[in-house]
């Protein structure tokens, strides 16, 4: 009878129903850690628009990594960053301090680091100078934060690795992005576009990733659409629509045992909450709960200790202490034509479609702008659109039954790009061309419809205007070998050809395969459009569909703006229209057909087991770096106010319904002083019994934005508006709002502090 008992034990363990159990043939571990940055002063990355300054929070941002190793042989290292794009000298940092911790275990060959493309994130990370004019140089602060959320998430997974198994879903997911520019997908052949449903890619590829003891893990997916459903104009740091998306199925996993949801795992408005497996149910009559806020009033200001921000955090509340942290990434894909901006792009002024070819009103760029499914609010839009790829990966996550199976393996190569032969190989016809040193055409001064440009300059120009060619011969006059080869772009700026005070642009890329069995990552340093995107994806799958180690089976995605960035890749015929992409496609008309090259280069060196050569590494530019933003000097208050203090509290004896908004100002000092990295600048306690104080909300909601402002530059007096828009399903009961800061002495100290709003009733 006991071994019956044992028995049965046993295979109720086996059968537990947050796992798929199966033989694992892998060490898998994941890992997460805060990269939000500098949130004051500092120039947002994206946009190019030297305006957008950083000044507050709409929710933090991080890097998440997955480590899969073979028990006796080698690993992957796929770490995806809640940033604009990845970085040549971050890359190049991480890879120093990993090797000084592991030794060879990592490195540039088995290590790929992506960005998701959000245009709400600190900037002055990159090292060469176009990308960092607008941030005023190179920001170390912005810099050490992401190379240090970096090296600790590789590092929580390093630690995490335990045997688990891969399994791998994919399916379509309609909503979520639409081409802007049409005209020029319309250029390719009509028997390519054929072949296709639609003019950009609808499909999401998700990995899920189960440790063979605690379940599930972690996922990470990979589906193309812009970061841009903030605007250029916005100033709170934002992970923008996959920030987004990856915060709610953190959350929705964390909770998904605990609540009663739906068929796929949703509360009623699909945003999963913690809320209520924080907080019990309050039952105190609604003149009691007044009474007991109204003893709760606004106190002073008060020292903090540097780690309290930390301490108070939510998220982790509900977690085993022993269970790894369940991380799930939604990842860049060939992103560079699609927009968030679903219901398409409109002129301000008329309300009418912009021009189908130029995106102009009236001949002019401003006024045409994408409108996202939430306008004219570009934070419902961000929430919608992320809301849209969360659903779609629960759905994925769900039902992913097809294991991953077969070995781990690598290839990696640097590859100068400013001079590269490439072989074209035509019906009966084979030549040779050259790609270009980089350079930038007019029509990326006009931008997008996600985020228009300035002056009279418009996207399709494939001829210049001779006031902006004579602005551009003051810099760098482009020569005629360049701008032929360049052809039939207009030169604006000749910026692989400048140097000083050091390189402008990138010449030197690599190029990454990861191959995890039959799921094949292709790490690519830039935004490839969607018919570019598909034609090196095809390529590849081509070249390993003849091999028998891979099966018929084979799933290849793309990572985008992985390793560093170099703008954009169109097809030959996309760049003959010159639309933004086009004009953004840095080496010429023949960069595609470069990439495509070298990659099934990498791919047939994967299925023969043979190396590659290296190539030339890239420049290593940190001792160059010139940065111009102002340090911060010192932070005061107004005689009689210490920091922390209320400057605008919420009305005594103050009563709200979900949906409202709660906005409480404190004096506070610049953040850039403490990032307050793996911690939060502002949080929402809910009262539990007659004394104790509870954690609710943070700077990691959707629902609870961080605003900082001073009255002028250099003013060294400063203000935080914590605003709470009451969530639906937010509990009754006593609620507070405080804030975290740190403050800067004159002669450099820094002094925490915290301070608290009066207590007020959510009805």
């Amino acid at each position: 009878m006991r071994v019956w008992t044992l028995l049965l034990l046993l295979l109720l363990l086996l059968l537990r129903s947050d796992a798929v159990h199966s033989d694992s043939e892998y060490l898998i571990g994941v890992g997460s850690y805060d990269i939000t940055g500098p949130a004051a002063d500092v120039n947002m990355m994206g946009y190019a628009n030297a305006e957008q300054i950083a000044s507050g929070v709409h929710f933090r941002l991080r890097a998440r990594a997955f480590i899969v190793a073979q028990p006796e042989g080698n690993r992957v290292v796929f770490v995806n960053l809640d940033a604009c794009m990845a970085s040549q000298l971050v890359v190049i940092k991480v890879i120093e301090r990993l090797k000084a911790r592991y030794g060879d275990l990592y490195t540039e060959k088995n290590v790929a680091i992506s960005g998701i493309h959000t245009h709400a994130g600190p900037g002055g990370y990159l090292q060469y100078v176009v990308y960092i004019v607008t941030s005023l140089g190179f920001v170390r602060q912005s810099f050490d934060v992401i190379v240090d959320g970096i090296v600790n998430s590789v590092v929580q997974a390093h630690e995490n690795l335990r045997p688990g198994s891969i399994f791998v879903n994919k399916g379509e997911l309609l909503d979520a992005g639409v081409n802007r520019s049409p005209s020029a997908y319309l250029n390719n052949p009509e028997a390519e576009r054929s072949k296709y449903k639609y003019n950009v890619d609808k499909e999401m590829t998700l990995l899920k990733f189960v440790d063979d003891e605690w379940g599930p893990s972690g996922s990470f997916n990979w589906f193309a659409t812009h970061g841009t459903s903030m605007s250029r104009t916005n100033s709170l740091i934002s992970g923008d629509n996959k920030g987004a998306a990856a915060r709610f199925m953190e959350d929705w996993f964390e909770r998904k045992g605990s609540v009663r949801m739906d068929s796929v795992g949703f509360e009623n408005d699909g945003i999963p909450r913690r809320i209520s497996n924080i907080i019990p149910n309050v039952h105190d009559t609604y003149h009691k709960l007044l009474e007991i806020a109204a003893s709760f009033q606004s106190p002073p200001g008060k020292p903090a200790t540097k780690v309290s921000s930390v301490a108070r955090r939510v998220r982790g509340v509900l977690r085993q202490v022993d269970k790894p942290k369940f991380v799930s990434a939604f990842c860049q894909s060939n992103c560079g034509d699609v927009s968030p901006n679903v219901l398409g792009a409109f002129c301000i002024d008329t309300k009418l479609p912009c021009d189908f070819n130029h995106s102009t009103c009236g001949g002019k760029n401003e006024l045409c702008y994408g409108r996202g499914p939430g306008y004219p609010d570009e934070f419902e839009s961000t929430r919608i659109i992320g809301e849209r790829q969360f659903k779609k990966a629960v759905e994925l996550f769900s039902g992913a039954s097809e294991q991953i199976k077969g070995k781990v393996d690598f290839r990696h190569a640097f590859i100068d790009f400013s001079q590269l032969e490439v072989n074209l190989s035509k019906v009966g016809v084979s030549e040779v061309v050259k790609t270009c040193p980089a350079a930038m055409g007019f029509a990326f001064a006009a931008g997008t419809t996600d985020g228009p440009g300035a002056f009279d300059f418009k996207q399709g120009d494939d001829q210049g205007n001779p006031f902006w060619k004579l602005v551009r011969n003051l810099i760098k006059t482009p020569g005629k070998e360049q701008m032929d080869c360049q052809h039939p772009k207009p030169i604006l700026l000749d910026t692989g050809e400048m140097k000083l005070p050091y390189d402008w642009a990138p010449s030197i890329l690599p190029i990454q395969i990861l191959r995890v069995g039959q799921f094949v990552i292709l790490s690519v340093p830039g935004e490839f459009t969607t018919m570019a995107g598909r034609r090196l994806r095809d390529a590849v799958r081509t070249v390993l569909s003849g091999n028998k180690g891979f099966g018929s089976n084979i799933h290849v995605v793309i990572a985008g703006l992985t390793n560093t960035y170099s703008q954009y890749v169109t097809t030959y015929e996309e760049y003959e229209m010159q639309r933004y992409e086009g004009a953004s496609t840095l080496y010429g008309p023949h960069t595609l057909s470069a990439y495509i090259q070298e990659f099934t280069k990498l791919a047939r060196a994967l299925i023969s087991g043979q190396p590659v050569e290296p190539g030339p590494q890239p420049p290593d530019l940190l001792d160059k770096q010139i940065s111009l933003l102002t340090p911060v000097v010192m932070d005061a208050t107004p005689i009689g106010v210490k920091f922390g203090d209320c400057s605008s509290d919420v009305p005594k004896n103050s009563t709200f319904k979900r949906g409202d908004m709660v906005s409480v100002t404190f004096w506070s000092a610049c953040p850039r002083n403490d990032l307050m990295t793996e911690g939060t600048f502002s949080l929402v306690e809910f009262l539990q019994g007659k004394t104790t104080w509870v954690s609710a909300y943070d700077d990691d909601d959707f629902c609870l934005r961080f605003k900082w402002s001073r009255p002028f530059k250099l003013s060294s007096h400063s203000k935080a508006t914590i605003e709470w828009r009451i969530p639906q399903d937010a509990t009754p009961g006593i609620y507070r709002i405080k804030h975290f800061g740190a403050a800067k002495g004159l002669l450099g100290s820094i002094r925490h502090f915290t301070g608290s709003s009066s207590a007020f009733v959510v009805a």
